[in-house]
Formats: C-alpha cells, structure tokens, sequence
C-alpha cells in the first residue's frame, strides 16, 4: 500500500492545502524536534521534501528497472527487484523477532551490499539504524546504547579487521540488554542472528502495510556528528527532507536516471547514505562500492564499470592526484568528480572537471558545478544546493552579519537543516542564533564571482591561529600549497611559540618524485601568490599521511598535538645544561 505523509497521531493534526493529507510525522518520537506545521507544509507542496519513505524509494525503483544493477561490489551484484526482495523479506523477519516502529538499530557494518540490504530492511520496517562505524569502541557504542536504547544490533563480522566485531557486538548487546545481534559476513555468536538466514522462508505475498505506523516526515536514521572531540552528538535525518536533501544536491551534477557513481569510503557516514543509498533509488542509478581503499582498484572500478560520478574526500583526494598509473585508465566515462578538499589537483592529474564542496550532516550542501569557473570549483566551494536553504555568515560570537569578503561563521536554516539534536536541549540552546539558524562552527567567507555569491571556507573557529594577535585561519594557505609542484597535500596548524603565542606549522605529503621545499622556498612561493606574511608556515613537517577522527574527518587536534610534543622536547633539550656545567 501507497504510504502518505498523513494519518492519525500526528504531531498537531493541522492539515495542509493539500486535501485531507496532514502535515507532521504519524507518530513523534520523543527527544525530537520537528519542523513546525507551516514550513513542512511549504516544503512539501514546493518539492524541496519528497512525498514518500526510503522503504517506498525503494519499492518504486524495483518497480520501474527491476534488473537494473543496484550495487556493484567486490564482483557481486544485486539487481533492484532482489535488493527490493531482500530487504522486504529482512522488514517482515525483524518484525517477526517483536522489533516496532522507531525502534532502534545500532549499526556497526561497512561499505558493502549486506549493509544496503539491512538499511532498506530497517527503513521498510520502520527501524531507526544508528549509525555508527566498525572503528568505535567501548566508550563510544555504549554511550550510543545510552541515548538510544537500540532493540537490535547490526553488525559485519568481517569489517573490524584483526578486531573481533561480532564478538565484541555480542559483549555490548549482553552488558546492555539488546535482544537481537544480527551479524552480516560471517557466523555469530550463540543466539545471534544472520542477516542472510532472518527471514528465511518468509516469501512475502505483499509488502508490510505500514500506512498508519509512519510515513515521510517521521524520522528515518539517526547520524553523529562529525565533531573532533568526544563521542558525536545524534542528528535524526528524516525520510522526506532526506531524499530532497540528496536530489537538490545531485542536480548540481546534473544527474541522470541510471547514472553509475562510485563510493570507496564509509557507507555509513552521512555522506555515504546520501551518495551510496538515497541517491541509488532515487535516481535508480548503479553505485559501485569498495569496501576498502585501494588507489589502482579504484580507476579500475572507474574504467571497468563506465562510471559517470565520483565522490572523494581528504584522506583519498592526495592519493588520487598523485597516482601515477592514472594516464593507463580509460575515463572518458567520467562527468564530475566532487571532493571536500584537492579538486585542482586532481583534474590536473585526471583531467576531469573537478570541484570542492562542503557537507556538514547537520543539513547544508555547499558546491559548484562541473561547468563552473575554474576559480569557483577549486578555490571555494560554492553555494547552496537547495534554492531553499538561507545562508548567513555572522561576526563570531555576534549575530551581526560579516559583509562580503569579510570571515564569518557560517550559519543556515532551511528544508533539511537540524532543528535540535536528539535529546539534548542544553546543547539545542547555544546551537543556533535567536531566528533559528544553525550554528556550524566553521569559518567561511563570501565573494561574488561571475555574478555568484560563492562561499570558501577558511575553517574551524577554533582551528584558527593566533600569530601575536593576528588571526588567521588557513584554508587559504592549504590551497595554495594543493597548487604547488613538489606539494601532493598539505596542512597547517598552530604550533606554539614562546613569543607570539603561535605560529603556522605546515605538514606536507611530497608529490612522487619531487623534494619539499624548505620554509624558505615555500615562503617565496606563498608571498609570490599574495599570500600575507605574517601566515606564511614558519616550520615544515614531512608526513605520508594525516590523521583521521572515528568519522573521517581530518584530525587538526592530533596534527597539533604532535608539533606541541616536538617544540615541546626541542625546547627542553636546549634548555639542558652540558655535561659538566654548573647547574
């Protein structure tokens, strides 16, 4: 049956212009905000939500290219009439074990067909997955638990590497008194589930009816933040702004019905779902998946399976401009290829249009467009997706807004922005400005360009250096040092100074084949591309890689704290009396 955003136990039961269709989710969980009556009306009728569940997105792709490849990995495939199947029979097998409506599901799995299967599964059933990653530990998982209360616990035995996931998932649902561990990849633990057995024998007649039980503004997954300290807080993403999120997103790319993309990060991750899942069945387009990463495997994925998209972030972008087998691949295939950071360097060495872009899970997409200037595409990362989403940049600390040229903190609000973490009001109340725009925390600055108003980001507020009072953030710098020769990535982070308080420590990855330069050369470097002097890195670090927090996110802090410790031990050892000296 054909599910509506309507039906009894809405949050107001005020109805929209639209007919006897009610406007709020069928049954509010507590511990959520939802969008007020008004605006989920007007983002309904306006398109900017779409007006169904994943489970349906699904269902509708099964119905009109049901042998069209869903997900291509690691030589399998799964057809979207049989992942339709699949994750239907899983729906019926988890309300066979007592699991209901907004029950939750923590999730420890990978980028792999087995976790599309048990996603589709929750949101046809209803379930809300948590979505965490195979890297959280103790702390992190029971923390979850605690805010969550999940009913099951989806987890992939073969995504822990050395690590015994499945045993460890077994441990944490026994110490918390989660009912049902069902494990993908691999056996269980006595008196665990298998994702391939649960369901079993169920040949679904008809799909659940669920019509009463929730419908497309009620919450569909629940995401963390990507914050750098602490255990993320829970962002509740919702079935109808999530998938008018992902189509306002992809249009910038100018998709197409059956497009073919690539994912070779975790699925789990905000960007994953967007990517890998939502887009999937919205666009009933193939997406390849990698469960790990491997630079040669990853153009062949490209050149193998004709991909059209890509979808790239820090840690791969350095990996993907210097591979030097890049020229034996065949791309003609490839239209876009979209990263957070190091587009210029990767359509040097791809040749593909290229471009930067901003994310954050709280709800803004921030980027340009394949046919956007050089300069947009890799020296910001350009502008809104949704004609619905306002943006402001504020002074720090105020909310007077910065003019243009002039860094702000980036702040929005619109059809998928975060009204409130979940169960959180003391953080809800210093998270967003008076007229309830979200505060991200991050640093940007605007600029008209052809016409455009364009945002580049100049990055955390709290990643700022302070060079004896003047304060600078440093994307500016790290895009210059992308551009240069013998540089394949590069960082710059405070390091302390005992005179003025601090200065800028660059780490650099060396192109293949190339020498760093020395903080001299790069200084003349900098200057000569009008870079102001008091930013320029007054210390360079040679690095093979950088550090990544337990979302994936570039780990500032660590990279900072490695310099501390070595100013720190360089510092000492001066200071220590030669042997024989008087004290």
């Amino acid at each position: 049956m054909q599910q509506h955003c309507s039906g009894p136990g809405t949050a107001d039961g005020a109805s929209a212009s639209g007919g006897d269709r009610t406007i709020g989710p069928l049954r509010p969980m507590p511990g959520v905000i939802y969008a007020d009556t008004e605006r989920a009306a007007y983002y309904l009728e306006s398109g900017a939500w779409e007006r169904q569940t994943l489970g349906e997105a699904l269902r509708s792709a099964a119905k009109d290219a049901p042998e069209r490849t869903a997900f291509v990995c690691e030589q399998h495939r799964i057809s979207f009439a049989e992942l339709d199947k699949r994750a239907e029979r899983l729906a019926q097998g988890l309300r066979a074990l007592g699991l209901q409506v907004h029950d939750r599901a923590m999730f420890q799995m990978g980028t792999t067909i087995e976790t599309a299967i048990a996603l589709f599964g929750c949101f046809k059933a209803g379930i809300v997955p948590v979505c965490s990653i195979p890297q959280y530990r103790e702390l992190e998982i029971s923390k979850l638990i605690e805010l969550t209360r999940p009913k099951a616990y989806f987890v992939q035995a073969d995504a822990g590497g050395r690590f015994d996931l499945v045993a460890f998932a077994s441990a944490m649902a026994d110490r918390h008194d989660i009912p049902h561990v069902i494990v993908a990849r691999g056996a269980g633990e006595p008196g665990s589930h298998t994702l391939e057995s649960l369901g079993e024998g169920v040949e679904p007649a008809a799909s659940l009816d669920t019509t009463a039980e929730f419908g497309c503004e009620d919450v569909a997954v629940f995401q963390l933040s990507g914050g750098s300290t602490g255990v993320p807080k829970l962002i509740p993403r919702f079935h109808a702004e999530y998938q008018g999120h992902v189509r306002s997103w992809c249009s910038r790319y100018d998709m197409q019905d059956g497009n073919v993309g690539i994912w070779a990060l975790p699925m789990l991750h905000n960007a994953g779902m967007m990517f890998a899942i939502v887009r999937t069945v919205l666009y009933r387009a193939t997406t390849v998946l990698l469960p790990q990463w491997d630079v040669a495997k990853y153009f062949d994925a490209i050149e193998r399976e004709r991909v059209q998209h890509a979808f790239t972030i820090g840690p791969h972008a350095p990996a993907i401009a210097s591979y030097p087998g890049v020229k034996a691949h065949d791309l003609s295939s490839l239209r876009s290829l979209f990263t957070l950071i190091g587009a210029e360097p990767i359509e040097r060495a791809t040749g593909v249009s290229s471009m930067n872009m901003f994310g954050i899970t709280e709800g803004l997409v921030l980027t340009g467009m394949p046919a956007s200037p050089a300069l947009v595409r890799h020296g910001t990362v350009g502008m809104p997706c949704s004609a619905y989403d306002e943006v402001r940049l504020l002074r720090p600390g105020t909310e007077d807004e910065a003019h243009v040229g002039e860094p702000g903190e980036l702040c929005f609000r619109g059809p998928s922005s975060l009204r409130g973490y979940y169960a959180a009001p003391e953080i809800n109340a210093v998270s967003f400005t008076q007229d309830g725009f979200f505060r991200t925390g991050d640093l940007m600055r605007s600029a008209v360009i052809d016409g455009q108003l364009v945002y580049a980001f100049e990055g955390r507020m709290r990643d700022n250096i302070n060079r004896g009072g003047e304060k600078f953030g440093t994307e500016d710098i790290e895009h210059l040092l992308s551009r240069h020769p013998a540089i394949a990535d590069g960082k710059v982070v405070a390091m302390p100074d005992p005179i003025y308080g601090e200065k800028a420590c660059a780490f650099l990855i060396p192109r293949q084949g190339h020498c760093l330069p020395t903080v001299k050369e790069l200084g003349a470097y900098l200057l000569s591309h009008g870079l102001a002097k008091f930013k320029l890195p007054e210390r360079i670090e040679a690095s093979e890689g950088f550090p990544t927090t337990r979302v994936g996110k570039l780990d500032r802090a660590q990279l900072r704290a490695q310099i501390a410790v070595k100013v720190l031990a360089e510092s000492t050892s001066a200071a220590q009396p030669l042997q024989g000296d008087l004290p």
